[in-house]
């Protein structure tokens, strides 16, 4: 399990803090007794109340270049700078390897579905995200956001970085509704590739500290 990479800005609400550090993204959240409910769409997750440190507000990160400086960064610029916002080291190899497979870093990919650019977000996901998915540094930013967030909904599975990754490519319901990754074809060869990109991230990585 990847015991994450956590707090940063997002978009807006709130950030439930959890006594082991972590954040969740919530839009409201209400005590009920010795639990509290955290509340996102149209469900909610219920924590015991000591399980939760305190709340924090959430302000978007807005992605912008120096004012010295407003040429477009390299898409894998983008997504290295994304994922410095909202997470560490593994977290930067994971993105970058979603990004290698979900559009091999063409800002301007448009999958037969309708996802669009480095990150493959579909419209109606950008929306709730609050994002341009034609635009690459919210797209990097808003799948970054969107990754962090299935990868907290996930965090005491054992199948953390599966049911994530899973969830990224087939959606959260088809995760619920399957208890675990959905047998699709497409999903189950999506997971293996970000997954072998991945490790294949950190395997370099490991050699360049040595």
């Amino acid at each position: 399990m990847l015991a994450l990479w956590l707090c940063a800005a997002a978009a807006a609400a709130e950030y439930a803090v959890l006594v082991t550090g972590a954040c969740i993204y919530v839009e409201r959240h209400e005590f009920a007794g010795n639990t509290v409910r955290l509340y996102r769409g149209e469900g909610f997750i219920e924590l015991p109340r000591e399980a939760v440190a305190g709340f924090e507000p959430v302000v978007r990160a807005t992605p912008s270049l120096p004012a010295a400086d407003r040429r477009t960064p390299s898409p894998r610029r983008l997504i290295e700078e994304a994922a410095a916002r909202y997470g560490g080291p593994d977290f930067a190899a994971l993105l970058d390897a979603v990004a290698q497979v979900e559009s091999g870093f063409r800002v301007d990919a448009v999958s037969p579905k309708g996802a669009r650019g480095l990150l493959q977000l579909m419209p109606e996901t950008a929306r709730w995200l609050e994002a341009d998915p034609d635009d690459p540094a919210q797209n990097a930013d808003a799948g970054a956001r969107y990754l962090r967030e299935l990868l907290l909904r996930y965090l005491d599975h054992p199948q953390q970085l599966r049911l994530a990754l899973a969830a990224y490519n087939a959606g959260p319901g088809a995760v619920e509704r399957h208890g675990g990754v959905p047998p699709y074809p497409e999903t189950v060869r999506y997971v293996e590739r970000v997954l072998a990109e991945f490790r294949q991230r950190l395997r370099s990585a490991s050699s360049r500290a040595r």
